[in-house]
């Protein structure tokens, strides 16, 4: 029996595959043909599974569901019920424990030092830093001028020493109408000294020069100028500025003062001081200045050796002024003057004591550091003691601009309105007024080029002399460093008067090097 039914099973084994072979065949054969024809089917992507039972895919099982987080509101995302949460359990409180029984324990004494003290001067300890932060480089104001002398200091004092040396050559010395021409040399010291104090300022201008001629040593002239400024700051709104001088200077060549037959131009001194309080109010400013200044001739040596007493010309001279200024804003300040000043001569002279009055007024300003300066107008007289003099009355015009045109080029403007004296015969006066344009240019920081034009004119009150003084000068300056500059200047003077034999033309060329410090 078990050997019939191990033959059946492998009779239906060997039929099972002889149909399995059979059906390829069977299905080659019934394929219909296609001519040639591609079948649509092959370009169907096959799919994996069945398409009419497609996958199905469960939730995940990470992340947070969408309810994750919800308040005790009730309001969940998914629109489903919350499931509720069981009660929490109240906290029962426990019973309090029964007090203590007190007990006395003996404890031995622990001796603790004082906490120690820190002395008031002491710094206090300073914390670390979370973040380590670099220290803040703050740069100063940028140096206007980076070829400029730094000075030496002195304590609470700055000292800038400076020495000019100069050579060249002079067509007209004595500024005469027939020309003497003659190599010249110059010697120009200075010295100013100013503090550096928070309070107060002290400054002392010290210039002297001394000009020679190789060929006229008799038209050697020397200049002396000694200021000492300070200014007191009485508070935040009060000031005083005292102010004294010292000058040494000699007749212009050509003066129609000096004596004709002088062998060389007089020289005088001139001794003043001045004193100011300046006061103020909120937006007005009020200053009081008060003067004195004595100038004193010296004798003049004459062609023939003698000399000529000059005491007629030495006078004293005391004046005050009162100016009332009001800031309309930063930077413009209107302004009205009023001044007073007694000339007085020596006693030879004294009928050429006079009385001068000035009236101005006028506007100080510094528009954003492109126009600054100073400009007025106004009524200058002087009235003489002696009535055969006649009194001067004239229109006054004082100007200082400077306008800074562009970052290299800068202009300034200069008018001077002044009363001078005189000892010609029958002259009251000299009404001078003297008009200046001077250009610089800076065509690199180091070399700088200028243009000087001046004009003026001498009117003798009481005569009908009229002099006109032109000036045109050209210099150019080279800073090769903060220690030496060098420098030279070409200039041409005219002098043209209704009255003859005085005009004259003169023309100069100087080259020369200042050393400072």
């Amino acid at each position: 029996m078990a050997r019939a039914r191990r033959s059946a099973v492998v009779a239906l084994l060997a039929a099972g595959a002889v149909l399995t072979c059979a059906a390829p065949a069977c299905a080659q054969g019934a394929r219909p043909a296609t001519d040639g024809m591609t079948d649509s089917r092959l370009f169907v992507p096959a799919i994996d599974g069945d398409a009419r039972n497609p996958n199905r895919f469960r939730r995940p099982a990470y992340g947070r569901p969408p309810a994750f987080g919800a308040g005790t509101s009730g309001f969940r995302s998914t629109n489903t019920r919350a499931v509720p949460r069981p009660p929490v359990p109240a906290v029962v409180e426990a019973a309090p424990l029964p007090p203590l029984a007190p007990t006395d324990v003996t404890v031995p004494e622990v001796y603790r030092a004082p906490p120690l003290k820190r002395p008031p001067s002491a710094n206090p300890p300073e914390l670390p830093s979370v973040h380590q932060r670099r220290a803040v480089v703050r740069r100063g104001p940028a140096d206007e001028d980076p070829f400029g002398p730094l000075g030496i200091r002195a304590g609470a004092f700055v000292v800038k020493p400076a020495v000019e040396l100069s050579g060249g050559y002079d067509t007209n010395p004595p500024r005469q109408t027939q020309k003497q021409g003659s190599p010249l040399w110059m010697v120009a010291p200075e010295l100013l000294i100013k503090s550096d104090w928070s309070r107060h300022e002290l400054q002392l201008d010290l210039r002297g020069s001394f000009t020679g001629y190789t060929d006229l040593p008799d038209y050697d002239r020397p200049m002396l100028d000694l200021k000492a400024k300070s200014r007191i700051d009485v508070s935040s709104q009060t000031r005083a500025e005292l102010e004294a001088r010292y000058n040494l200077q000699a007749d212009s060549p050509g003066d129609p003062n000096s004596p004709k037959d002088a062998a060389k131009p007089p020289r005088y001194t001139t001794t003043g001081g001045t004193a100011a309080l300046v006061q103020r109010l909120n937006r007005l400013e009020f200053t009081l200045k008060g003067n004195v200044d004595r100038r004193v001739y010296q004798d003049a040596t004459l062609n023939d050796g003698t000399t000529l007493s000059l005491d007629d010309r030495n006078f004293t001279q005391v004046g005050g002024t009162l100016r009332g200024a009001y800031e309309l804003s930063p930077g413009i300040k209107p302004f009205v003057e009023a001044g007073l000043d007694r000339r007085e001569h020596e006693p030879v002279s004294a009928l050429r004591d006079s009385d001068g009055r000035t009236l101005r007024a006028g506007l100080q300003y510094e528009l954003t550091r492109k126009l600054v300066g100073e400009i007025s107008a106004g009524v200058l007289t002087r009235d003489y003691d002696n009535p055969a003099f006649a009194n001067v009355r004239a229109p006054l015009v004082d100007t200082a601009l400077t306008y800074f045109m562009t970052p290299l080029t800068t202009v300034k403007l200069e008018m001077k309105t002044t009363v001078d004296e005189s000892i010609l015969p029958g002259v009251s006066g000299s009404l001078t007024r003297d008009y200046s344009l001077q250009i610089d240019h800076s065509f690199r920081r180091w070399l700088i080029g200028t243009l000087r034009f001046g004009y003026g004119t001498d009117d003798y009150e009481g005569s009908l002399r009229e002099d006109e003084r032109y000036r045109v000068s050209a210099g150019l300056l080279y800073k090769m460093s903060r220690e030496i500059w060098f420098k030279g200047e070409v200039r041409q003077d005219w002098l043209r008067s209704n009255v003859g034999g005085v005009d004259y033309t003169a023309s100069a060329i100087l080259f020369g090097v200042r050393l400072q410090r």
